[in-house]
């Protein structure tokens, strides 16, 4: 018939739905033969691990929103409701609440990822740059769940959080009232939150469409950061890579398990389990841990201002990561001074995540600055740098050579790495 689908699938109800809405072919296309390296490494395991714990969230979200009150008087007795009168609320509670962190440990180690193997550069900018916006939009929804089970570090952690907004001139003071909803951190602001935390995850679901749907267009890199030269170098993602993701899936959900029922409570802070108290300060306002390096960024310098300015700007440099890298070559694998300095980074921004649990005093400041000093030196002043210089390894003719043997020795004299381009 004119204008239908002529769907191939041989099931006659299933045929008759893909003829009119081709999902299936759809689904088929991009998930099923999709061409893929063949190369992959574990290391791709964790977008697919990160929109597993996406749904997760989602869908254990629903069922806590259910029965959760946003109201100053009610909010922490409803959560112990849920954990002790709710049938399995303990249960969907401890995963949607170690769900936010192992969501922040997969995307850590997926940007990791795209930083070591160069998956930022052409023709993946705009992929890119849609992560970032994930990641943004990941920690503005973490930062409104966490105040609302309406403890002492909740309820101190707004105050606080919101509060650097006051530092930008002019304007700053009404964005604070404006998220407040009134003026100081109440029953309005409690409300504002959950109805943003409720909204951004179906935010994000829909960013997360545009990446995978970029990543489809313009293919995905790989760990040697070269073109696919034809089909020799790609195998279709079903079932190749729908079985390796399987395996990451199943030690990823051990992991996951082992934290939900042996140490659900691990990554949390003790003092949210006081019901928050406007007239009680903590001794020391910490956030999560995954805010940690940020938070260690902000009190590195003693100007306020300042400080937002640096805590915001080091993750929105990672906008134009794609124009500081100078470096023909993706992969880190052939890069032999950058291989050393992204390992020096994350050294960096792991203590800067000590140094922000710590109280901003003696040492931990001290090494607050050093690390805040490379990180940004890193991205502006390295990397930009370090493309001129550095002299890569020779790059593979292709994947399969690589695969098969061959590509990786010292570069010759005089040599120069192929340009990224014809790689």
């Amino acid at each position: 018939m004119a204008g239908m689908h002529k769907s191939e699938i041989a099931n006659p109800v299933l045929n008759w739905i893909d003829s009119r809405l081709p999902v299936i072919t759809m689904m088929q296309k991009e998930y099923g033969v999709f061409p893929t390296p063949k190369n992959f490494n574990y290391f791709w395991n964790f977008g697919a691990l990160a929109m597993v714990n996406l749904v997760i969230m989602i869908l254990t979200g629903i069922f806590l929103a259910m029965n959760y009150q946003p109201n100053t008087e009610l909010a922490f007795d409803s959560v112990q409701r849920i954990m002790r009168d709710v049938n399995y609320g303990w249960l969907i509670r401890y995963v949607h609440q170690n769900g936010a962190s192992m969501f922040f440990i997969v995307t850590y180690i997926h940007i990791f990822r795209g930083l070591y193997y160069g998956s930022y550069k052409t023709p993946r900018e705009l992929l890119w740059m849609l992560g970032v916006v994930i990641f943004l939009l990941m920690m503005a929804t973490a930062f409104l769940g966490y105040v609302l089970p309406w403890g002492q570090m909740s309820y101190w952690g707004a105050t606080v959080i919101t509060n650097l907004f006051s530092a930008f001139p002019w304007i700053g003071p009404k964005i604070v009232t404006l998220l407040w909803g009134g003026f100081s951190v109440d029953n309005p602001t409690l409300n504002r939150f959950f109805s943003l935390h409720y909204l951004l995850p179906f935010v994000i679901v829909g960013v997360v469409f545009l990446h995978v749907a970029a990543l489809h267009i313009v293919g995905s890199n790989n760990p040697l950061g070269i073109d696919v030269k034809g089909p020799q170098d790609t195998l279709p993602f079903h079932p190749y890579y729908t079985v390796k993701d399987s395996v990451g899936m199943c030690v990823y959900l051990m992991v996951f398990a082992a934290f939900v029922f042996f140490a659900p409570n691990y990554l949390g802070d003790p003092v949210n389990f006081i019901p928050a108290n406007p007239l009680q300060t903590p001794a020391h306002i910490v956030p999560e841990w995954y805010f940690l390096p940020f938070y260690a960024i902000l009190r590195s310098v003693p100007d306020k201002l300042l400080g937002v300015c640096l805590m915001f700007g080091s993750i929105l440099l990672l906008f134009i990561l794609p124009w500081l890298d100078t470096s023909p070559v993706r992969s880190a694998r052939f890069r032999p001074i950058y291989r050393i300095l992204i390992w020096v980074l994350v050294a960096c921004v792991v203590v800067l995540g000590f140094c922000g649990a710590r109280p901003p005093e003696g040492i931990w400041v001290i090494l607050s600055r050093i690390c805040t000093l490379y990180y940004f030196a890193h991205f502006l002043v390295i990397l930009p740098i370090l493309g001129k210089l550095e002299r890569p390894l020779p790059l593979p003719e292709s994947i399969s050579q690589s695969v098969m043997g061959g590509g990786g020795g010292p570069m010759p004299s005089g040599a120069h790495a192929k340009p990224m381009e014809k790689a």
